[in-house]
């Protein structure tokens, strides 16, 4: 059966656990436990692994967070649709799709709540498309 799953550590042969029953049980249960056992071997513990990295750099590894920019002739806006820079076609961003309304309808609540100016031309933008 080992040769079938050879990725299955429970089942290679090296270390097998003696079949044993918990003391203090009822008539016939420590059989019926010791044929179990018969059935599907009780393995070994599995062995440890080395912990797997997380995808991405390591925490700190990126530098200060108020370092100076990497990039300091882009402006901020590069890779969105609006704004100087270049836009999402040209730094391949896929643009996201159309959300409906929705979007639109939160923005302008909250263009009424805490009216500025980048709400504003987010608004237009969105306005403008449709």
């Amino acid at each position: 059966m080992a040769k079938q799953y050879p990725n299955r550590s429970d089942l290679r042969n090296a270390g097998k656990v003696k079949k044993m029953a918990a003391p203090g049980q009822t008539y016939g249960e420590a059989g019926r436990q010791m044929a179990a056992q018969s059935a599907v071997p009780v393995a070994a513990p599995p062995t440890t692994a080395a912990p797997a990295r997380p995808a991405g750099p390591a925490p700190g590894s990126l530098g200060a967070f108020d370092r100076p920019t990497e990039a300091p002739s882009e402006p901020l806006t590069a890779g969105v649709d609006f704004g100087p820079g270049p836009g999402m076609a040209q730094a391949g961003i896929r643009p996201v799709p159309n959300l409906g309304n929705s979007v639109l309808q939160e923005l302008i609540t909250l263009y009424k709540l805490f009216p500025n100016d980048d709400l504003a031309n987010a608004i237009s933008v969105l306005t403008d498309r449709q």
